[in-house]
């Protein structure tokens, strides 16, 4: 049995909140870097080229890159044999959340309830926390800051079985026409198929946060997350909806197996920034 300090978890959500709002993550800036180089229009290279400009002093004066700051999801993985000490797990990661935003000068988002009174919590907590218990004594800390802009564009369809690989194709890339430039193209999108009505939307936010660099396991799937980029990027919306070639980044695609008389398809859109962060202790 391993004992494991839950102040670890404050300390740690306090610096990853920081350092993502401060920086791009380095799968997505090499995307960005790749995309510039490749970029014909004119319109598209330049604003790029500004995407990369306003990283680079964010970097350089630890201010934010955008001035949504995000509400943090965190995905917490528990191996079996671990004992947490010194408090309560839930309350220290939202304890770094607190930590984090205020030591980072970061902007507060959060509202208590989300349809009457709609007050600032003023701490951007809480945050929302997904946690896995897994084999071992290992834990695993992921999180990710989530903008409005971009997540008010993402959508869930209860597809028929019998629409198939066209039928999720046409609904990611209806889910990016409608978007647009409100998602702060180029984006990173993440796609949920299988499992529930609710789990399909967890498993397209949890593909936002897979690297940019990595590919689906199963080939079937990879190659219909190169097929999804492509045609998305015909559409010519560009970055930041100025036309060009580069409307996104990445997709990626998480599955869970389905009950035989459905097919739900859930799409998470993430802006050009896709604020995303793992430590493993």
């Amino acid at each position: 049995m391993r004992e494991f300090d839950v102040r670890q978890l404050t300390e740690a959500v306090s610096a990853m909140v920081q350092d993502v709002n401060y920086r791009y993550p380095a799968d997505v800036k090499q995307c960005l870097d790749s995309a510039c180089e490749k970029e014909t229009s004119r319109i598209g290279k330049a604003t790029l080229e500004y995407l990369k400009l306003n990283a680079a002093i964010a970097d350089e004066k630890h201010i934010p890159i955008c001035q949504d700051t995000g509400m943090v999801v965190v995905y917490l993985y528990v191996g079996q044999d671990v004992h947490f000490t010194h408090g309560s797990v839930n309350e220290a990661i939202q304890e770094g959340v607190r930590q984090g935003y205020d030591k980072g000068y970061l902007r507060k988002s959060m509202v208590s309830e989300p349809l009457f009174e709609r007050v600032n919590t003023k701490d951007n907590t809480p945050c929302m926390i997904y946690t896995s218990i897994i084999d071992g004594e290992q834990v695993i800390l992921e999180i990710t800051c989530k903008g409005a802009g971009s997540e008010n564009m993402s959508v869930i369809e209860m597809l028929k079985p019998a629409q198939g690989i066209e039928g999720v194709k046409q609904t990611v890339l209806n889910a990016v026409k409608k978007a647009g430039p409100n998602a702060c193209p180029p984006m990173v999108i993440g796609v949920g198929l299988g499992g529930s009505f609710d789990y399909a939307a967890y498993l397209a936010k949890k593909a936002t946060v897979r690297s940019c660099d990595s590919a689906h396991p199963d080939p079937r799937y990879a190659a219909l997350e190169d097929q999804l980029l492509s045609e998305i990027n015909q559409l010519n919306i560009g970055p930041q909806g100025l036309k060009g070639d580069t409307t996104a980044l990445k997709v990626n695609i998480e599955t869970h197996a389905t009950h035989i008389a459905c097919l739900p398809c859930a799409v998470n859109i993430s802006c050009h920034i896709t604020r995303h962060a793992r430590r493993e202790f």
